[in-house]
């Protein structure tokens, strides 16, 4: 499980808390940097017939903006820049973690909890914002009997509070999951040896596969889930 330790690289100390730069902290500044690379330079040109790079950056635009619309509508469009950053923020994190010694920041539940937690805050937030007091109906059914009311009432705040529990443990459990499993086949390889190594690794190219589309399905879930929450907190469906 070496795979998912941390390893601190810069010793920090900030009053009393451990403050150091770790392999997480630098593969998230990677992430960051490599996002932030690819908007600049693939649409510096701003061409009317798009490149490559082009191309795929309006391609990741429109694939995020077309999301915020179904599940949010046009006044949710506002919020697009944040929900747009955090898909491809999780996208990248996920992708880099396929690379071959390298560290996968999502597997990690204080990394993915961190996220989930600043999602659920903003939104509870932006429904107080938006409807004041009135947000609390929210967690009351209508057209339900006044004697189901105290249940359902208890059942709607549980639900509520553990949005970001869900959210976090669905990233955090697929990706070191997959990873697990990528380790354990790979010992088999070498265990197995010459005759019977060559379908553990059938099996790893297969999986491989299989966990990049992971790596991009955990991220869209996880968008579109705070598409979600977001468009429970403006419109209170």
């Amino acid at each position: 499980m070496h795979q998912f330790e941390i390893q601190r690289l810069i010793d920090l100390n900030a009053f009393g808390f451990d403050a150091s730069f770790t392999n997480s902290a630098l593969f998230m500044v990677i992430a960051a940097a490599l996002i932030t690379l690819f908007a600049l330079f693939s649409m510096r040109s701003g061409a009317l017939v798009p490149g490559r790079m082009q191309s795929v950056a309006e391609l990741s635009y429109e694939f995020v903006a077309n999301m915020v619309r179904d599940n949010v509508g046009t006044s949710g469009m506002k919020y697009f820049p944040f929900i747009f950053t955090l898909f491809m923020f999780v996208l990248v994190l996920n992708m880099l973690g396929m690379v071959p010694y390298s560290f996968t920041v999502t597997s990690h539940i204080i990394v993915t909890f961190a996220l989930a937690a600043f999602i659920f805050i903003g939104v509870t937030l932006i429904g107080f914002w938006k409807h004041g007091i009135g947000f609390l109906k929210f967690f009351v059914p209508s057209g339900v009997p006044f004697v189901m009311l105290p249940l359902l009432v208890v059942i709607e705040v549980i639900s509520y509070l553990t949005r970001p529990v869900s959210l976090s443990v669905r990233l955090f459990a697929n990706m070191m999951a997959g990873h697990t499993m990528l380790k354990v086949f790979g010992s088999f390889v070498v265990a197995l040896g010459l005759f019977g190594g060559w379908a553990a690794l059938a099996f790893m190219v297969a999986f491989t596969g299989l966990e990049i589309l992971v790596a991009f399905l955990q991220a869209y879930v996880f968008a579109i889930l705070t598409c979600i929450y977001l468009n429970d907190a403006l419109h209170m469906h």
